[in-house]
């Protein structure tokens, strides 16, 4: 079998670049509070011919009832994340599976992988890996797009099936061309440890038509952590994306976009290191608005995504036999996932809002496997699976009364698997996907179907005027079909037997959530918290040595808290805490990979050009643990400690265009690993049960151009 050709084999060529006085402020909010930075703060600042744009401290506060809404092109602190994973970590709540400098996998609410779907202008681009080592998120640049909104919990069934911990979107908008017909951002940023980061972003056109080119270069080198040790985790990365759109009236939009992007990564917490991380894209969308009296909207898009990952334990570190690997070997893996979706809004009629259609996946895996004598390249493509999904899904708006409104929502999935035999003489099965055989005919044992998975939730919220106040609760259903890590990757011993394929039933979750938001003048505070049921809850069990996946009863709790008080024009006090909670039921035990109590506290100063700020985090030890359990990527090694760490940082506005930000994190070069982590590598000379602590003291520099 020859997999299908990629859409783009002209592939772009980019260098690898290598390229303080703050006023530092901290204050600590009462316990029940804690917060994010309002997006309205600049409107406290006396008035300036030059404002510069706040840097994010702590976290982006919630936009609404279930959703968070940020603007991934404003500076951050930490450095300016690489990744999705990196820079969703700036969200209550959220935290990442360290792998190396990039390319961490994200976790909300302690749930991981497929419950938590990341699109990317609304279509989903699946990694190839067995052990997610290009994560969805490792293909993403979030500077490269305008928006990202995160919806909390199963508390929409718009975007696709599965998600059980929310549901995460980054998107680029139509651009709007009322102000010129020329729209450019630019940014350049130089930090410690070879920390260089280039990002541009051009949009020309009018009202009829426009062209936009979004590009980024990312690299970094091996950083030294707190102790001064060096922790091997340098990477390269870039991504180009253009988009043609016409809109001929307005009303109608047609958009095609195309993009490709490469990059390599080394990590100390693995046995191999990712040396091609190839994307390749494709999408057509359609919009027409105000049809008729009774549709407002009618939508399209068709997309295909292609990911084109090698790893090996050659490339990018001295060769060194260890963990079963007595040669230099590489493992050529590619998922190919096209789509489409197409929906109607229908117009208010008595107080009703009502948005429905349908959208599909196809999503297949190949694999062939080399060694560092005989390529890989010269190996045929092999399947090992297929994958696909049809939904169809409502979800409609109830206006009852001018502060009251009832949102539910329900989507069916039709979802079926197919895998192929496994063939012992491929020889690299055990790394690089089961040494599957040519895609030819499937026995009834190695194809699975799932119909009338259901999913829907039914939500109230209320706005209280007279009090400033808004607030919801929820409760949301979701049935979960098992993915590829979970069914076929050979990182679990289960899917080599077969036991995981024909035995995996699909994970329920029943989750209610509640939240609400409060604000003045000069506060803000919001809060969101749920409680949850998940029936075969699906779990990685590495006791044995070997993984096994199987089926548990789990319950979960948690939340979020925040807000900012702003106590003069020019100065604001913010932060945030979260917390999650889970039990595995069945086992009466902890369940496994689940972040501890984590804390932001900071203070702003802004005055004209000038502004400057201080950020405290501090995180609780985790003396909840599974020992050896945990999911495809990691598993708990026992208790981990708590920490805090200290960063500040100052910018400047030299013009309305021109601004620059300096940047300190982990001031006191502090030594510390996450509780979610990774364990060492051998081939490094770290101990198998050893986490990879974070970066010491780190200085970066960044400027923006806007116009």
């Amino acid at each position: 079998m020859t997999r299908t050709p990629p859409f783009f084999r002209r592939r772009f060529l980019t260098p690898r670049v290598n390229p303080t006085p703050c006023v530092v402020a901290c204050a600590l909010l009462c316990s029940q509070m804690a917060v994010v930075h309002a997006q309205t703060a600049a409107e406290t600042t006396l008035p300036s011919a030059r404002v510069l744009d706040e840097v994010v401290v702590t976290a982006v506060h919630d936009h609404s009832a279930v959703t968070v809404v940020a603007d991934p092109k404003v500076p951050r602190q930490p450095a300016p994340a690489s990744d999705a994973a990196d820079y969703l970590k700036s969200i209550p709540g959220f935290s990442a599976i360290r792998s190396g400098g990039s390319n961490g996998d994200p976790v909300f609410r302690g749930q991981f992988g497929s419950r938590l779907p990341i699109l990317t202008n609304g279509t989903t681009l699946l990694g190839a890996c067995p052990g997610r080592m290009d994560a969805p998120s490792s293909y993403i640049s979030p500077e490269t797009y305008d928006v990202l909104t995160v919806t909390k919990g199963p508390q929409t069934v718009l975007w696709g099936p599965g998600a059980s911990a929310g549901t995460v979107r980054f998107d680029r908008e139509q651009p709007d061309f009322s102000s010129g017909p020329v729209h450019f951002n630019a940014s350049a940023l130089g930090g410690s440890a070879g920390r260089n980061d280039q990002n541009i972003d051009l949009a020309v056109g009018n009202e009829h038509y426009y062209g936009r080119v979004t590009a980024n270069h990312s690299h970094g080198q091996d950083y030294k952590d707190g102790n001064g040790n060096i922790v091997p985790s340098k990477w390269d990365k870039w991504n180009t994306d253009i988009a043609l759109g016409l809109t001929p009236d307005a009303n109608t939009l047609i958009e095609v976009t195309a993009g490709t992007g490469d990059g390599e990564a080394r990590y100390g917490g693995r046995g191999m290191d990712g040396s091609q991380f190839k994307r390749e894209s494709a999408a057509l969308r359609w919009e027409k608005r105000n049809l008729t009296q009774a549709v407002a909207k009618l939508e399209a898009q068709l997309y295909y995504n292609d990911a084109d990952h090698v790893m090996d334990n050659y490339t990018l570190r001295p060769f060194k036999p260890s963990g079963g690997m007595s040669m230099a070997m590489a493992s050529n893996v590619a998922r190919t996932t096209t789509g489409g979706r197409m929906a109607a809004t229908l117009a208010p009629v008595e107080h009703w809002q009502v948005v429905a259609g349908l959208d599909f996946t196809k999503s297949r895996h190949d694999q062939r496997s080399g060694t560092s004598m005989v390529s890989y390249t010269t190996k045929p493509w092999r399947r090992d699976a297929n994958f696909s999904d049809v939904g169809v899904f409502a979800e409609a708006s109830w206006h009852a009364s001018e502060s009251g409104k009832l949102v539910s929502g329900l989507r069916i999935d039709h979802s079926q698997v197919s895998r192929y035999p496994v063939s012992s003489s491929e020889g690299m099965g055990s790394m690089s996907g089961m040494g599957a055989t040519d895609a030819t005919t499937v026995s009834s044992s190695n194809h699975r179907a799932q119909s009338a998975l259901p999913s829907g939730f039914v939500r109230w919220e209320q706005d209280v005027k007279s009090i400033n106040t808004s607030w919801y609760a929820g409760i949301g259903h979701v049935q979960r079909f098992p993915d590829y890590w979970e069914l076929i990757s050979p990182t679990n011993s289960a899917a080599a037997s077969g036991d995981a394929f024909n035995q995996l039933r699909p994970e329920k979750t029943t989750q209610i959530d509640v939240g609400a938001q409060w604000r003045n003048d000069t506060w803000q505070v919001w809060s969101s918290a749920y409680v949850g049921r998940v029936t075969d809850f699906i779990l990685f069990d590495y006791r044995s040595g070997s993984g096994v996946v199987r089926n548990v009863d789990a319950n979960t709790a948690g939340f979020e808290l925040g807000g900012s008080h702003h106590i003069t024009p020019h100065w604001t006090l913010q932060g945030t805490m979260a917390y999650t909670w889970a039990r595995n039921a069945s086992d009466a035990k902890p369940l496994p990979q689940i972040p501890p109590f984590d804390a932001k506290i900071g203070a702003d100063y802004s005055n004209g050009p000038w502004s400057s700020g201080a950020l405290l985090r501090l995180v609780a030890p985790q003396h909840r643990y599974a020992i050896a359990q945990g999911n495809v990527v990691g598993r708990d090694f026992g208790a981990s400690a708590g920490f805090g760490v200290f960063s500040v940082h100052a910018g400047y506005a030299l013009t309305q265009q021109v601004k620059l930000t300096l940047g300190i994190d982990n001031l006191f070069d502090k030594a510390y690993a996450e509780h979610l982590n990774l364990a060492g590598n051998a081939g490094f000379g770290y101990p198998g049960s050893l986490s990879i602590n974070e970066p010491g003291r780190s200085v970066w520099l960044r400027a923006d151009v806007k116009f």
